[in-house]
């Protein structure tokens, strides 16, 4: 085939975003440690760019591109959008952190752009190797970002730890990968799922390989028992890198189990459903009952991420609108996410750490907006109405009791009524306790206004949650 035949229209966003990247790299080559504003601006830039281009090629059905292997469907178009705007937000919030801790460099924007490059084919995938060089893209640049700050030696365990654990997770999935192109002869989604369902699939091999895809699935998502590396990857990554890590990879990792799950191994769905029935009760169990014990914020955030996994995981169970709540959830969580980190990052300065839950003694009275501010995202991921975090944990537990699974619902109320405790122990300590010591305050404007309109998003969305429930809708829709 000629490349003049190839349809680039559809990657267009993708085209946009490696194009801008190389120009970033470029200015940061020449540019002075005293001019990386310059730099800090054009990756803003760069992601309006790469968000217009995705808005301007736009498609209202499935396209396909690069023979089969690139797909642009509702489902990788809302995800995308999603991780620019939230990319945006981490770069505005990360500025006045990184500055005084001598890590406002170009390092950090270079790869997280390269970071949001794999993740961008990790939803557009249509291929499995498509999907697992976006992986790759994706891990290899986190493995670097977590180690960024070279003098601190828990940055550089966390890397090591989560490089490590990475590469396992990689031969796995490799592994699986290889077992489905024995049982079924193709590595294109729409082809294993067609042989599959004409009864040309090796059955037994193919439900092999899917045991260890959905152990390395389940790794990508922080699953129990496949968690233990976020605990210390949150705690000891600088807190810009750990909002990043923590946030915008998780919705990519949602499209890419369903890419393999659902539009490749769908007729396995009576095999990965239980597996991922067990996941997702570990996750619930061990994530909240974990988190209780953390003094670490950012620890206690790793292991609320890891149940929130487990809803996620949940919604997988429902069919398609599980589907739809369970992309739903990914971005409820995106932005309760970076409301939380957000905060964290303001709080620090050049002579202090925001790590510990006691840092936030006494917020209430030193700085109420931010106190308010880290309120809504405590209470969102706990579940309380009206915010998005409520709707999000509602509609999975419709979907779950629509499809008659009872017990597992009823498990998971428990596992949030559990999980309150630990968010609202936040919220006391912020309100009701005497600041231990005194420390100044960020006044970074923009950051604040920014991280501002995030944290109302979650009660606007909270309070009319069609709007955003009709874009992942509509997603699923084109998709399936």
């Amino acid at each position: 085939m000629n490349w003049t035949d190839l349809n680039l229209m559809p990657a267009m966003p993708e085209i946009v975003l490696l194009s801008a990247l190389g120009i970033v790299l470029l200015v940061d080559l020449w540019t002075s440690d005293k001019n990386r504003y310059i730099t800090h601006v054009l990756s803003l830039l760069a992601l309006v760019a790469a968000a217009a281009a995705q808005w301007l090629v736009w498609v209202p059905q499935s396209v396909s591109t690069f023979s089969g292997m690139y797909i642009a469907d509702g489902m990788s178009q809302l995800s995308k959008m999603v991780m620019y705007a939230a990319t945006f937000a981490l770069f505005v919030y990360a500025k006045p952190y990184n500055q005084v801790r001598d890590m406002f460099r170009g390092e950090f924007y270079t790869l997280t752009l390269f970071a949001l490059s794999g993740m961008s084919v990790m939803v557009s995938a249509g291929h499995f190797l498509t999907a697992y060089i976006g992986l790759e893209l994706l891990s290899l640049s986190l493995y670097a970002m977590i180690a960024l700050r070279r003098d601190s030696a828990d940055a550089a365990e966390a890397a090591l730890k989560y490089f490590v654990l990475g590469a396992l997770a990689s031969g796995l999935l490799l592994y699986g990968i290889s077992m489905v192109y024995g049982a079924t002869g193709s590595l294109e989604f729409a082809s294993v799922l067609a042989n599959a369902y004409d009864g040309q699939a090796n059955t037994w091999l193919l439900k092999l390989g899917l045991v260890f895809i959905v152990v390395a699935v389940a790794f990508k998502l922080g699953a129990v028992p496949f968690h233990m590396w976020v605990p210390d990857v949150y705690q000891g990554a600088p807190t810009s890198v750990a909002a990043f890590v923590g946030t915008v990879p998780k919705i990519a990792a949602v499209v890419f189990a369903f890419r393999i799950l659902v539009t490749g191994l769908g007729t396995t769905v009576n095999d990965w459903t239980p597996m991922l029935a067990i996941l997702a009760v570990a996750s619930l169990l061990v994530g909240n009952l974990a988190a209780i014990m953390q003094s670490n914020i950012k620890r206690m955030l790793a292991y609320s991420t890891v149940s929130h996994m487990g809803f996620i995981l949940l919604a997988f169970m429902a069919g398609a609108i599980g589907f739809t709540a369970g992309l739903y959830y990914a971005i409820a969580y995106v932005v309760m996410g970076l409301v939380g980190f957000g905060v964290l990052m303001l709080l620090s300065n050049e002579a202090f750490e925001c790590e510990e839950i006691s840092d936030l003694a006494g917020l209430n009275q030193r700085h109420a907006w931010y106190a308010f501010l880290m309120l809504l995202a405590m209470f969102s991921m706990a579940g309380i109405p009206p915010l998005m975090g409520f709707y999000a944990k509602f509609a999975v537990i419709k979907a779950l009791l629509s499809q008659g699974f009872v017990w597992i619902s009823v498990f998971a109320v428990v596992m949030s009524l559990i999980g309150a405790f630990y968010y609202l122990r936040v919220v006391k300590v912020m309100y009701f306790d005497k600041a231990t010591h005194e420390q100044g305050i960020g006044s970074n404007t923009v950051a604040k206004v920014v991280l501002s309109v995030n944290a109302l998003l979650l009660l606007l969305w909270g309070v009319m949650p069609q709007s955003v429930m009709e874009w992942c809708l509509r997603a699923l829709e084109n998709t399936l």
